[in-house]
């Protein structure tokens, strides 16, 4: 890989990628547990999901690089603040990812339903407007609810309902823990930049929280997350599966609540990638049909 590219992969975040493949997994799942499986269909649902993913990540890194809220990270490249990009081509690979995004989605639409248009909208409007516009909600403590509504519950019932085009309720539960998890690698993310964050005017929840309570709500998002599969086993008994992933929830909840910073924190962001990983492999193997 060239230095050229592999900057724009970095750019891209690639440990937020679990975030988008989860809900997909897990959707697609209980899609094919309730009627034939459309592979074609998961696969188009899966570009939408990692499109918008990587767009969020680009368009973040363009908003923050410009507002000057970048300085200092500890954290993953940015190619903005520190300098690798200007701004005008981050913003063009934002919007291109939205594009992609926006392709796949319609595709889906006119074989689904052109409700899907609608859904894939407001997705990329506030996929956008986390870190853009006059007053970005990302800025204002409000992200962990984006992730938790469009990486959870938007993304997990969207991948189940393209399967047949009707809405799931086992979708829907099972999207709780998905958008908790994907939650949590926010969480753990802000509480890592909480210090340069505070500095430069942005209120994410970490801060609007302080150390201590942010610590502790990183830690509640997990342990919710990792007990829904004793509801969702109520209806899929094997979704009790998912419960392998708890041992590896140990280490970054151990780091977290132990008062890690800095480059600790980064680790944890990965151990928790992984969890989320793990849970919604085993949670999909748990809904699939036998």
């Amino acid at each position: 890989m060239t230095p050229r590219t592999n900057r724009w992969v970095l750019g891209a975040r690639p440990r937020t990628l679990p975030a988008a493949v989860a809900p997909v997994a897990v959707g697609t799942a209980v899609g094919a547990s309730e009627g034939p499986l459309r592979a074609w269909r998961a696969l188009a649902a899966l570009v939408v999901a990692l499109a918008l993913q990587v767009g969020v990540n680009y368009a973040n890194d363009y908003q923050d690089g410009t507002r000057g809220a970048d300085r200092d990270r500890v954290g993953p490249t940015r190619l903005v603040a520190s300098g690798l990009a200007a701004p005008a081509q981050v913003r063009a690979a934002a919007v291109l990812s939205f594009a992609l995004a926006a392709a796949a989605g319609l595709v889906l639409a006119i074989v689904v339903s052109p409700w899907l248009i609608v859904v894939g909208t407001a997705s990329i409007a506030a996929a956008w407007a986390y870190t853009g516009g006059p007053r970005p909600y990302g800025y204002d403590g409000f992200g962990e609810v984006f992730v938790f509504v469009f990486f959870g519950v938007v993304a997990t019932t969207g991948s189940a309902f393209v399967q047949h085009g009707r809405l799931s309720g086992l979708a829907l539960v099972c999207s709780v823990p998905v958008g908790l998890l994907a939650a949590a690698l926010l969480a753990v993310n802000n509480l890592r930049d909480r210090p340069r964050d505070a500095v430069a005017g942005k209120r994410t929840l970490a801060v609007r929280l302080g150390d201590r309570a942010a610590r502790r709500f990183y830690a509640l998002l997990v342990v919710i997350a990792l007990a829904c599969p004793l509801v969702i086993a109520l209806a899929r008994t094997r979704a009790l599966i998912a419960l392998v992933a708890v041992p590896l929830a140990v280490s970054p909840m151990r780091r977290v609540l132990s008062g890690a910073e800095g480059r600790a924190l980064v680790t944890a962001l990965g151990e928790t990638a992984r969890v989320q990983l793990v849970f919604a492999g085993a949670l999909a193997l748990g809904v699939w049909p036998r």
